[in-house]
């Protein structure tokens, strides 16, 4: 089933106690449609950038299979540019500068071709944003997944609070559920979501898994145990890929299969923290991901006498 992507797609500059990079591609729909690419073909992107992003670059996206028809390139401006520094614990990061450019007026256009997804999921950007895609849909996809960030939360809260009874699936990482609901117990904080719109509330807890609520249900998953994380930069945003990825490979949005679909984001996610930006998952065979998936599967299995 078809997937509509809208979001950043960047250029980075990161440092951690492992090296630093110069501009490298960067993005939350970047992340998302290169992670969602192993898993579902018809992989359609809406973003924009300056004429300073190299065709090289989209080609790559191309090559995944992502569909670049709805990419603007403008001409004359710049693409959006974040450059962070990571603590030595790699869960911190200070942010060294932020140049909006073109992302400073997004005006999210979306192709004819991709009016009909079954699939959308709104990456990281402004609620009022994402809004605008729901809203020039000519009809409702199956599931509208929401990434959103503490930024949002504080500077944007009536556009996402308004934004939230139109989506199914909101992805938040604990702190961000916690400064949303004013909820310290998760399970509480997600309970509070899900009363605000969202019927499948997903918290992302870092190198402690993620959990998955829906209705009285409950599931926890793992986090691989890794012996170096190189650059945790886009690993929350190729975890949504990989969910919503398998979710429209399969066209199954069952509680059970969206547990399955956990999986797979976090086993894309371990991939994503290996090397600096997006490099370890432009280079993925499906060998290496069946056999993560596996050692995630593995993690948690046990048996009962």
């Amino acid at each position: 089933m078809s997937l509509l992507t809208v979001g950043s797609v960047a250029f980075d500059a990161l440092e951690t106690p492992f090296g630093k990079t110069d501009k490298i591609i960067g993005g939350a729909a970047t992340y998302i449609t290169l992670s969602a690419s192993y898993f579902t073909k018809e992989n359609n992107l809406v973003a924009v950038v300056g004429d300073d992003f190299p065709q090289s670059m989209i080609d790559d996206l191309n090559q995944h299979g992502v569909n670049t028809e709805g990419l603007q390139v403008r001409v004359g401006e710049k693409t959006f540019f974040w450059s962070g520094k990571y603590h030595n614990d790699m869960n911190t990061r200070d942010t060294v500068e932020v140049q909006l450019n073109v992302m400073e007026n997004f005006d999210p256009i979306i192709p004819e071709a991709y009016q009909d997804c079954q699939y959308l999921m709104l990456g990281n950007t402004a609620p009022a944003i994402q809004r605008i895609v729901v809203e020039r849909l000519n009809n409702r996809p199956k599931l509208i997944v929401l990434d959103t960030m503490n930024l949002w939360i504080e500077i944007a809260n009536p556009d996402l609070m308004t934004l939230l009874p139109m989506v199914d699936v909101l992805v938040v990482n604990d702190e961000e559920a916690r400064q949303l609901t004013r909820e310290y117990a998760l399970v509480k904080a997600a309970a509070k979501i899900r009363e605000m719109g969202p019927k499948t509330v997903i918290i992302k807890k870092g190198e402690h898994g993620a959990l998955l609520f829906q209705d009285n249900r409950i599931f926890s998953a793992p986090a691989l145990p890794l012996a170096e994380v190189f650059d945790p930069t886009g690993a929350g945003d190729t975890f949504a890929g990989g969910f919503i990825g398998h979710l429209a490979k399969t066209d199954d949005i069952s509680f059970d299969n969206m547990k399955r679909a956990i999986i797979y984001g976090s086993a894309m996610a371990s991939f994503c923290v290996e090397k600096f930006g997006a490099e370890r998952i432009m280079n993925l065979t499906q060998e290496e991901i069946n056999k993560r998936v596996s050692e995630f599967v593995n993690l948690s299995a046990f048996g009962l006498e």
